[in-house]
């Protein structure tokens, strides 16, 4: 079973803010249970519990740490399509190939109006709007082929042009040309991870993500949306290793040993993802009751083998069908 760690870091309920070295220390200590991944959740619109966008973050926890993987939140309103595939890209060589993003359907109505959207969008625009922008991030992740840079000075040859392609985008709400200036990424592409799903997404989510999660009122409703976004994977031609499953579940005080116990024997998902807020106190209460059932679960975790985040997910390469 995999497992993730989703850390809140906009908060407003009046928290002491955290500093670097509570949040890595907190990291480490997840790395150490052999936790696959830590996602730094963000908002661009709300107080926050941490001084750091996402993205910065992970980037310097990139440095303090050598196995678990790293996904950020970042915004399909804040961020134009290119430069935020340039800034995974460049953080997945940084990180060495444990880099991932996750991109949220679920819009938020204030936050279009600190990049000159003060009307925002409708849902079935932001979701249409959403996955264009999706797939213009993994099309110029794809920019170079693995074999396309050949630093050839004796020929003077830099790459193959053969092997680089252009994205050449336009569409209703974008117009990309491409190619990204980045090389390919030591996972092929980095991670992409589809949160704040409703149904009318599922199909989307199906053919394009890469980790799925799914916000779980049951472990019963958990197992029937993973089984039903499988079969729609398959449907659209997928793999069986091409999409993961996660059930996320709030790591409060009420999940105890037994019912702990429960959640990772469990079958139906993937794994499931713990979301804890960014405070001291719930960072503390985390490692303190639930880490070392983690590492007793998790004794020498084979998913930490292998160098990517993609390895430790046993995920196929990026865009795998």
């Amino acid at each position: 079973m995999h497992l993730a760690i989703s850390l809140d870091i906009a908060d407003d309920d009046g928290q002491d803010i955290l500093d670097f070295g509570q949040i890595s220390a907190f990291v480490r200590n997840l790395e150490a249970a052999g936790v696959d991944m830590v996602i730094i959740s963000d908002s661009t619109d709300a107080p926050s519990t941490s001084p750091f966008e996402a993205t910065t973050l992970i980037a310097a926890l990139a440095t303090v740490t050598e196995k678990i993987g790293l996904v950020a939140s970042a915004s399909t309103l804040a961020h134009q399509p290119y430069n935020l595939a340039r800034r995974f890209a460049s953080l997945d060589i940084i990180s060495h190939g444990r880099i991932g993003w996750n991109a949220t359907m679920a819009q938020n109505p204030r936050e279009a109006a600190n990049f000159s959207r003060s009307e925002g969008f409708s849902d079935e625009d932001f979701r249409r709007r959403a996955a264009e922008y999706i797939g213009i991030v993994q099309g110029l992740w794809r920019s170079w082929d693995t074999d396309a840079l050949l630093f050839d000075k004796a020929g003077g040859r830099f790459h193959d042009p053969d092997k680089m392609h252009f994205l050449d985008h336009k569409s209703e709400f974008f117009s990309v040309r491409g190619p990204l200036n980045i090389a390919r990424s030591p996972q092929d592409t980095p991670v992409l991870v589809m949160s704040g799903l409703v149904e009318a997404e599922f199909d989307f989510a199906a053919r394009f993500a890469d980790i799925a999660l799914l916000d779980a009122v049951s472990l019963a409703n958990a197992k029937a949306a993973c089984d039903d976004l499988k079969r729609r994977a398959a449907t659209a031609g997928r793999g069986p290793n091409a999409l993961k499953t996660l059930a996320t579940l709030q790591a409060g005080p009420e999940i105890g040993t037994d019912r702990l116990d429960h959640l990772l024997t469990a079958q139906g998902c993937d794994g499931l993802n713990f979301a804890l807020p960014a405070d001291l106190s719930a960072l503390d209460d985390f490692t303190d009751r639930i880490l070392p059932n983690l590492r007793r679960h998790n004794p020498a975790r084979s998913a930490h083998a292998g160098a990517t985040l993609r390895d430790h997910l046993g995920l196929g390469a990026g865009g795998e069908r």
